[in-house]
């Protein structure tokens, strides 16, 4: 017997998060609860396998404390042991529990890397113990503020989703995926949230196919101390092939087209064949996009309306904006990370050193995880309050640019423009710039100093795309400001970058002219940073699936007339060469003797005999 379509939960949450209130309001309706202490168990923490394994199937646990269970785990007087066999031993009694079981633990990894050595161990052992336990659960729920969100829901035989579940507020709704429907196009882009879970919404009465409210998938929450990963100037990452590229452009002009070939999007098709390594690159079939939300205070956010930035992540989660949208048609599944707020860069530094390393392993580990899963096409988008002049004030940093030249107008609803709030911010990056003139220009310092929790995550998911293979799709200012500091640590990372339109903003058109990234298109598109590209992307994948999918030319290619003479039979059409260009005869001097033809000479240089042929 199950409760709402599950039989095994685990309640995640911060201190004072709510998670026990959560846990007890979803058995209130049960007769009977069997509360277990997690920490009753400090004679033998395996004890706790064992009485999961003894449960009844007509019984119902509440098992609370799996923190202290840990701490049980790693106290000295049960050591030397097996502490991850131990984990496993309980989540294989989690799975295999014939009663129904809630397990309560608060989540690990939300802050910053403790410096202790002992604290910091327990954090990655209660880190694992939450995420071995989470797979053996049916639905996993978050608890922040006493708001629940359910990052796994279960898939019951009935076909009804959890109360209160995303998947219930949204008929047709496939946990886990993006619900293709018959014809190929998804409903709404699967979402998963790191740092700030995505809070599920109802669809309004009258909404688009493409904008139902999206389906939440598990998203694993970057191990910070995992990933041995030195932050320097000089990172070792690799290249995109530089033989593939050339292959594949030289392959299109033997295609068979009735035009003269693909224009610009050769270099397109170029760069997928680089970063696929093969001279017949493949649309991309699995992308991801990396949804970046950064807060910034002060004079940066002069003109940003209130919420505006939770409501248009709300927009994006539930699919009714322009982002939550465009993923849905492109099938590309959606990922909200929360950026560690900015103070006002005007009057101290964005962040201290430890919280800016913290960001560049969040966004490692973002797109580690990313390739892991078999993404193919990273797409990095952003949204939140100051974050132009954030990015201005990192490319005043790195490119020696002044900032009203960084700057983008600033609009208001309804078109307005609102040159207040414009000068209000370049008089905050000015005055930031002048505040830290003695502080380094380093990577890490520029991101300290200017750049905030944002454009570090962007930061590391560039330098991680580039040392998994994986390509970025930018075309906005936090994103290009990204690739301007990643090129101070791993110069590679721009070359897997590839930008599909500047929007006509001016401070990424500075940045990639330095980063030497030509613009795809230029159609001035200005829908939301992220938005921008996946509005491009059919165009991009139709491209690629059509270089891939066209035959050769059927008609052999022309031979050289030197290499095989064509026999004559005296006249001039049999004397030239196919496609050779006609060859005339200079006119014969008038006068009263018989016309002649003057014999041909050959010029004396390349350049003569093009200017020849042009007269």
């Amino acid at each position: 017997m199950s409760i709402d379509g599950w039989k095994r939960l685990l309640v995640l949450g911060g201190i004072g998060s709510g998670r026990s209130e959560f846990a007890l309001s979803l058995l209130q309706d049960q007769a009977s609860v069997r509360r277990v202490a997690a920490e009753e168990f400090s004679a033998d923490p395996s004890e706790l396998a064992q009485l999961l394994r003894r449960a009844r199937a007509d019984e119902t646990l509440l098992v609370e404390g799996l923190d202290a269970w840990v701490r049980v785990l790693l106290d000295p007087a049960h050591q030397p042991a097996d502490d991850r066999a131990t984990v496993a031993e309980l989540a294989g009694a989690v799975g295999d529990c014939a009663a129904r079981v809630v397990l309560v633990a608060p989540e690990a990894g939300l802050g910053a890397a403790p410096a202790e050595l002992v604290e910091r161990a327990f954090a990655d052992a209660l880190g694992t113990t939450n995420r071995t336990v989470a797979d053996a659960c049916d639905a996993v729920v978050l608890v922040i503020a006493g708001q629940p969100s359910w990052l796994k829901v279960p898939q019951p035989a009935t076909g009804d989703a959890p109360a209160g579940s995303p998947a219930a507020a949204r008929p047709g709704a496939r946990p886990g995926g993006t619900g293709a429907g018959a014809n190929g196009v998804t409903g709404a882009p699967a979402v998963a949230s790191v740092g700030i879970p995505s809070q599920p919404r109802q669809a309004p009465a009258a909404v688009p196919v493409a904008a139902a409210a999206p389906t939440l998938v598990s998203a694993p929450v970057a191990d910070l101390d995992a990933a041995e990963v030195d932050f320097a100037p000089g990172m070792d990452l690799p290249m995109p092939d530089d033989t593939t590229g050339p292959q594949a452009v030289a392959r299109l002009a033997d295609l068979d087209l009735a035009g003269t070939g693909f224009g610009d999007l050769s270099r397109l098709i170029s760069f997928a064949a680089a970063t696929q390594a093969t001279p017949v690159p493949t649309a991309w079939d699995r992308v991801r996009v990396l949804l970046v939300q950064g807060e910034h205070d002060g004079g940066l956010a002069a003109g940003h309306q209130p919420q505006e930035t939770a409501r248009r992540l709300g927009q994006a989660t539930d699919g009714t904006g322009a982002l939550g949208q465009l993923a849905a048609a492109a099938g590309a599944d959606l990922q909200v990370v929360s950026a560690p707020p900015a103070a006002p860069i005007e009057f101290r530094p964005a962040l201290d050193e430890a919280t800016v390393e913290a960001a560049l392993r969040t966004g490692w580990e973002l797109a580690r995880q990313a390739a892991a899963d078999g993404v193919r096409l990273l797409v990095l988008a952003a949204v939140g309050t100051g974050t132009d002049g954030a990015a201005a004030a990192v490319l005043a940093a790195t490119a020696g640019t002044e900032p009203p030249m960084a700057l983008a107008r600033v609009v208001g609803p309804g078109g307005r423009v609102d040159d207040t709030a414009w000068i209000r911010r370049c008089t905050a990056v000015r005055d930031a710039l002048h505040r830290s003139r003695y502080a380094g220009r380093s990577a890490r310092e520029v991101l300290a100093e200017l750049g905030g929790g944002d454009i570090a995550v962007a930061t590391g998911v560039l330098l991680s795309a580039a040392a998994h293979r994986l390509p970025v799709l930018l075309d906005g200012p936090v994103g290009i400001a990204a690739g301007m500091v990643s090129r101070d640590l791993g110069s590679q990372a721009r070359h897997w970058c590839l930008l599909v339109d500047d929007g006509g903003h001016p401070g990424v058109r500075v940045a990639a002219e330095v980063l030497g990234l030509t613009p795809l298109m230029r159609l001035g598109l200005d829908l939301g940073e992220g938005a921008n590209a996946l509005a491009a992307l059919p165009m991009l994948r139709s491209a690629l699936a059509l270089a891939a999918a066209l035959p050769p030319h059927p008609q052999p290619a022309a031979t050289d007339a030197a290499d095989e003479p064509a026999e004559s039979d005296g006249t001039r059409e049999d004397a030239e060469p196919a496609g050779a260009e006609p060859e005339f005869a200079e006119p014969a001097p008038q006068g009263p003797g018989p016309a002649t033809t003057q014999p041909q000479t050959e010029p004396e240089s390349g350049v003569g005999q093009s200017a020849g042929r042009a007269g």
